[in-house]
């Protein structure tokens, strides 16, 4: 039961010419307001559906904005590409977050539930006197428009599992635990039930993690599969992310690292994402990531050595130091093991600084992978821009709720 990644996407739906007026019109007071409306909306929502806090969304993410500033941004970057003739239409930006759905197994209901509380932000927040019926009708056709493209692709993915929608979650137990030298803990999962083996995966996609936290919430994180697909076995690293200045510690990273060995049981989600490779192509890979953002790109690497590795390859990692460099050991063995792979590092404390790409020679046909944080990664594009590479050869993760940020960025 292999999830594949590039499941099609629906069909483009139009926004309506007389709609498309209004949000030209209306788009600089909405976006003006955004950050009001969506902080509005999640507090109802939340006070309305307490589960939904305690039991699916972040609360890190909740407590630091971060989540409301991700939907902010996916609304005023959908409506943006509506109403912009020059630019791509936004059923391609979508892909990211219905793979993210499906991983946390959202359903369709859920969307009415999102609806009721963002609408009625809206109006609270910029008045009966502006949100006019027409106004209304033009934002509510925005939001089912972008609803039913995800609807449609999260359809999809729960088809090409072959579970019914939502039904994502299985019971595994740990049959090893790596502790790496850079503080990253490697979990590796089996299936708990011998008649429902977990499935196969294409490289480069995650699962999500279901932690049963000390005060009774039940928290979902995603993590990125760092093995080989085949076996029956999942594995998954994790960086225990500890309070700093601005953020607080990571609860499920904690929960992991603190209290789960071998034997403990664990629910996990399917395989979901679509950071992957076409393992049938043959051209050059470029992986670029940074600190934990190596996680994906390892899982390519496994995947490179047991299947093809003739197939060329540069690895590019960006960490604080080499102390901090998760699966330093283990990725510097696979690169060694390729027949045309090249591998660089770049150390902030002690090493050549920030991650600089001038000095490096691309293949002409490559593609290119990132991961990592916001910063790092419009860096990278802005320097792959530069380097004349096209914009349609670069995919990348963000480890956090904003990808709509960098769309919009760029």
């Amino acid at each position: 039961m292999t999830i594949a990644p590039d499941s099609a996407l629906p069909e483009a739906l139009e926004l309506e010419a007389g709609h498309a007026e209004v949000i030209r019109a209306t788009l600089p007071l909405v976006g003006a307001r955004i950050d009001d409306i969506t902080q509005l909306f999640y507090r109802t929502l939340f006070t309305a559906h307490p589960e939904l806090l305690r039991d699916r969304f972040n609360r890190g993410n909740q407590q630091q904005g971060a989540q409301q500033r991700a939907l902010a941004a996916s609304i005023a970057t959908y409506a943006t590409h509506l109403v912009d003739p020059a630019l791509p239409h936004p059923r391609e930006l979508l892909s990211r977050i219905g793979h993210k759905h499906a991983s946390l197994g959202v359903t369709a209901a859920e969307y009415r539930i999102v609806h009721e509380h963002l609408f009625a932000a809206i109006v609270e927040v910029l008045g009966a006197e502006t949100v006019t019926e027409e106004v209304a009708a033009a934002w509510d056709r925005v939001y089912w428009l972008m609803a039913t493209t995800l609807i449609d692709l999260e359809r999809s993915l729960y088809d090409t599992a072959g579970v019914e929608a939502g039904d994502v979650f299985r019971e595994t137990r740990v049959v090893q635990r790596i502790d790496d030298p850079a503080g990253v803990a490697v979990f590796v999962v089996e299936s708990a039930d011998a008649d429902r083996p977990l499935p196969e995966f294409v490289p480069g996609q995650y699962i999500s993690v279901g932690a049963d936290l000390p005060d009774g919430a039940r928290q979902l994180r995603q993590y990125s599969l760092t093995n080989r697909s085949g076996d029956g076995r999942l594995a998954f690293a994790v960086r225990k992310v500890v309070a700093e200045a601005g953020t607080p510690a990571g609860e499920v990273s904690a929960w992991l690292h603190d209290t789960i060995g071998v034997g403990d049981e664990l629910q996990i989600t399917l395989p979901f994402g679509d950071l992957t490779i076409d393992p049938a192509a043959t051209t050059p890979l470029v992986l670029i990531s940074a600190g934990i953002g190596i996680t994906p790109m390892a899982g390519i690497l496994e995947y490179l050595a047991a299947a093809a590795p003739a197939r060329p390859v540069q690895v590019l990692h960006a960490d604080r130091s080499a102390t901090t460099h998760p699966l330093r050991e283990r990725v510097t063995d696979l690169v060694a093991g390729l027949h045309n792979a090249e591998a660089h590092a770049w150390y902030e404390k002690d090493g050549d600084g920030l991650m600089n790409l001038s000095g490096i020679e691309f293949p002409a046909d490559a593609d290119y992978y990132l991961c990592g944080g916001a910063g790092f990664l419009q860096s990278v594009r802005t320097q792959l821009t530069a380097a004349g590479i096209s914009g349609n050869r670069v995919h990348f993760e963000l480890f956090a709720p904003n990808d709509w940020l960098l769309d919009a960025a760029v």
